[in-house]
């Protein structure tokens, strides 16, 4: 039976330590901004809801549907950036570019759009540039330079 009473030393005198080290590593693929995964997919989920809302489905019919479209489009690459770190934070500028459209999209996409449609676009369009941005910069720092 086994001595479960005994204080038990740390996992560096295991044999296995090293490599159980370098594995999680690898899993973790150098990922430095696990904490904008969360605010991205949440974003996106305003975004998508966001016409219903602030209750501009009937004034605006063209931005709800841009809006449900866009904010899917964002709660993805949320996402993608939690289930596939290594590959999808490459993608952080298309995040970038997808907040610059929301913020010119009332006035290209929208009908004569009153203030809170605006804001609201602004807003979420500010803060998918901001949540990129910091994605994009710590992707370009965690890739090895050779």
């Amino acid at each position: 039976m086994a001595n479960v009473s005994h204080p038990r030393g740390d996992i560096t005198s295991h044999p296995d330590a090293s490599e159980m080290r370098a594995r999680y590593d690898r899993v973790l693929g150098g990922r430095d901004v696990a904490l904008v995964d969360g605010p991205v997919f949440l974003l996106g989920l305003y975004c998508a809801v966001s016409p219903w809302i602030l209750h501009y489905t009937t004034s605006q019919p063209a931005l709800v549907a841009h809006n449900l479209i866009v904010g899917i489009a964002i709660g993805l690459l949320g996402l993608g950036f939690t289930a596939a770190p290594a590959r999808m934070y490459g993608l952080s500028w298309a995040m970038c570019a997808l907040g610059v459209w929301m913020i010119v999209s009332p006035w290209i996409v929208g009908d004569g759009p009153d203030a809170g449609v605006i804001w609201n676009n602004i807003v979420i369009g500010a803060l998918a540039l901001l949540l990129g941005t910091i994605c994009a910069g710590t992707a370009a720092k965690s890739v090895p330079r050779r």
